[in-house]
């Protein structure tokens, strides 16, 4: 059975505000729960003119609150910035609020600039990149409170202590990414969205590699997808060029709202600007809701995987609604409640 999944990083809508990017990730929850997919996950940017999602341990007890059935987590935290005893302690508050249905979701890019990097650190003291295995390490010992006994702080507890611990994700776009996952016996999301080159060989090296943990005997995976569905094929294009153009703007560094159809259709590329355009178009799925479902199977097959976390930015809420909409009814998937609102 193949399972939808949502990647949200709140983006700004042109002419929208950030509170409003806020208030779209929690309608936008709402929907797709009703709908069927079956986990939302929350992105961390920091410093961002075009993505408000900042905060999602933060985000996700309100996601949670206002939904009934879909699991919530982050996608993800980016663990290099933060204490991971911090960390356990957020996330054991969050599952304890919410028992069995939170996904901690780590990664190691900085989410933001150098100079903003630097900002979220602790100071000239804080741990470079090579710390972040034992980052790792630590913040599992601290989940499960099972730190060894010659561990400098094996005597301190993430509270609040409970029965349940959120399910551990490990999030990339590499091959170290999927090797330190397969190293800690975690399950593995492959940020496709971000780079498709060496995707299947990284999936594929995590599943041969993979050391059995108490939590996950076998390796589990899935991939992050950018997609676009619409209506019609030219709708989905007209949709497509909007990213098109955010994407040549985050390449260049200028993080803006989510252009809008005239921005998108006026805009002319140089030369080099068209070929990354169609260089980056290579990691997305457009079209109508069956040419989406056939592209995300064959992708699925390529990967071995039957779950995908699928971000979708569009220049409006509707459009955006009406993509996951489409999405699963093409898969078919099993709505779980009827909304009141959008009964009426």
């Amino acid at each position: 059975m193949t399972l939808l999944s949502v990647l949200d990083q709140s983006p700004i809508r042109n002419g929208a505000t950030p509170s409003d990017a806020v208030a779209d990730t929690l309608a936008l929850a709402e929907h797709v729960d009703q709908l069927g997919f079956h986990r939302y996950w929350l992105a961390e940017h920091h410093s961002s003119n075009g993505l408000a999602g900042a905060a999602p341990e933060i985000m996700i007890p309100q996601v949670a609150g206002r939904t009934q059935g879909i699991r919530v987590g982050s996608g993800g935290i980016m663990l290099s910035h933060y204490s991971p005893l911090k960390v356990a302690e957020a996330f054991r508050t969050i599952e304890t609020l919410y028992p069995g249905r939170i996904d901690l979701g780590i990664g190691r890019a900085p989410g933001s600039d150098r100079v903003t990097d630097q900002a979220l650190q602790t100071g000239p003291g804080s741990l470079g990149p090579e710390h972040y295995p034992m980052q790792v390490r630590d913040m599992l010992g601290y989940l499960g409170g099972n730190l060894p006994d010659d561990h400098p702080f094996s005597g301190v507890r993430a509270m609040p202590a409970g029965p349940t611990v959120p399910d551990v994700w490990m999030l990339g776009s590499s091959d170290q990414s999927a090797s330190l996952a397969a190293y800690f016996g975690l399950p593995f999301s492959f940020a496709h969205f971000i780079t498709a080159e060496g995707g299947p060989q990284a999936v594929a090296a995590y599943r041969e590699n993979y050391r059995p943990s108490e939590a996950w005997p076998e390796p589990i995976v899935n991939i992050g997808v950018f997609v676009m569905v619409a209506d019609s094929e030219d709708k989905a294009e007209r949709l497509m060029k909007c990213r098109d153009l955010s994407s040549i703007r985050q390449r260049k560094g200028l993080a803006a709202p989510v252009p809008s159809f005239e921005e998108a259709e006026t805009y002319e590329y140089p030369p080099q600007e068209e070929a990354l355009r169609r260089y980056n178009r290579q990691r997305c799925f457009w079209g109508t809701g069956e040419q989406v479902r056939e592209s995300l199977l064959a992708a699925g097959k390529m990967y071995d995987v039957d779950e995908f976390v699928v971000l979708t930015i569009c220049p409006t809420l509707e459009a955006r609604f009406r993509s996951y909409e489409l999405l699963a009814q093409s898969f078919k998937l099993t709505p779980r409640y009827v909304n009141a609102s959008a009964a009426e």
